[in-house]
C-alpha cells in the first residue's frame, strides 16, 4: 500500500503536467474499483473543465478544477498514474483515462482494483476537512502534529506506538514501512506501549517522523510492490531502509542483528540494541 511519501511524489509529478490543462474527454473500462468510479458526476463536473490545483491529503491525491469540483484519488495496492499519447492504446487495467488538451492522457491503471475515486462538487467540496476528512488526523509536516498531541491522543492507550502511529485518526499517511523506519531513528522498540513513552520520546517521534518522510519524498519514495510515480521512474529509498525487511541483517549502527516479530499483524523489523 502506497504511503505519504509514494503518493507525495505522485502528487509533485503530476502537478506540472495537470496544472492548467483542460478535461477535454473522459473514457471508462467499465469496471469499478474498490467503490463505484462516478462516471456520471465526472462528466457532470469535470469534463470541459481546467485544472487549477493538485494537492495531497492523507494517502489521497486531490485534483480540483476551475469550478470548485474536486476529485479525490486512492491508489489502493497497485493503482499507478501515467502520463500516455492519446493514439497509445489502453492496456489491461486501465480502468479510468482523462484525455488532456494537449493530446496527453493521464490514465490510471489498477491490476487489483482496491484503488478509488471519489468526486465531490464545488458546493460539496468546500468543506471536505469537516466532512470526507473529518476522522483523518493531522499531516505529519503539521505544526498540529507535536509532541504535545501525541501526548494526549496516547493517554490511557493500550495499544503499541507502532500501531497508534498507523492509526490514521492519529496521524495521516503513516503505514507499516515507514512506522518501522520512524521508530528505529527515534530509539524507540515498536512494542512499546504508547501510553508509556516519555515527552522527550514524542519529541523524538515528531522529529523523526518528519525527517525520514522528508528523506522517502527527495528520494522518489519506495519501490515496494509496483509502485511507480507520475513519470514511470522508480523511487528508490529502499536503499535506505535501515531496518524494514532486513531482518537478520547487521544493525547499520551497532552490527546486533535486525529482528522481526508481528505486531498488530503486520511485520515489525527492530533493533533489540538500539531499540530496547
Amino acid at each position: 500500500m502506497p504511503e505519504l511519501p509514494e503518493v507525495e511524489v505522485v502528487c509533485q509529478g503530476l502537478r506540472p503536467h495537470l496544472v492548467g490543462r483542460k478535461i477535454v474527454q473522459i473514457r471508462h473500462s467499465g469496471m469499478n474499483l474498490r467503490t463505484q468510479i462516478p462516471i456520471a458526476n465526472m462528466f457532470r463536473h469535470i469534463l470541459s473543465r481546467t485544472v487549477v490545483d493538485v494537492s495531497r491529503r492523507a494517502k489521497y491525491l486531490i485534483i480540483a478544477v476551475d469550478n470548485g469540483a474536486r476529485m479525490l484519488i486512492h491508489l489502493g495496492m497497485t493503482g499507478r498514474l501515467g502520463f500516455f499519447p492519446f493514439e497509445v492504446p489502453a492496456v489491461r487495467h486501465d480502468h479510468i483515462s482523462f484525455l488532456l488538451d494537449n493530446d496527453l492522457d493521464l490514465r490510471l491503471n489498477d491490476s487489483r482494483r482496491f484503488g478509488a475515486i471519489h468526486l465531490f462538487s464545488g458546493e460539496e467540496a468546500s468543506d471536505l476537512e469537516h466532512t470526507f476528512f473529518k476522522a483523518t488526523g493531522p499531516e505529519p509536516f503539521n505544526e498540529d502534529f507535536s509532541a504535545q498531541y501525541l501526548i494526549a491522543k496516547a493517554a490511557g492507550k493500550k495499544q503499541t506506538v507502532k500501531v497508534f502511529l498507523m492509526t490514521t485518526t492519529i496521524v495521516a499517511g503513516i503505514g507499516n514501512i515507514y512506522a518501522n523506519e520512524i521508530l528505529f531513528a527515534a530509539r524507540i522498540h515498536p512494542a512499546r506501549s504508547a501510553a508509556s513513552l516519555s515527552p522527550a520520546a514524542w519529541r523524538r517521534i515528531v522529529q523523526q517522523t518528519r525527517l525520514v518522510l522528508k528523506q522517502a519524498i527527495d528520494c522518489g519514495g519506495s519501490t515496494i510492490s509496483d509502485f511507480l510515480n507520475a513519470d514511470r521512474k522508480s523511487g528508490y529509498f529502499q536503499v535506505h531502509f535501515r531496518v524494514y525487511d532486513r531482518q537478520g541483517e547487521p544493525c547499520s549502527t551497532c552490527r546486533h542483528l535486525i529482528e522481526k516479530v508481528r505486531i498488530g499483524g503486520r511485520a515489525s523489523y527492530f533493533c533489540p540494541k538500539c531499540q530496547k
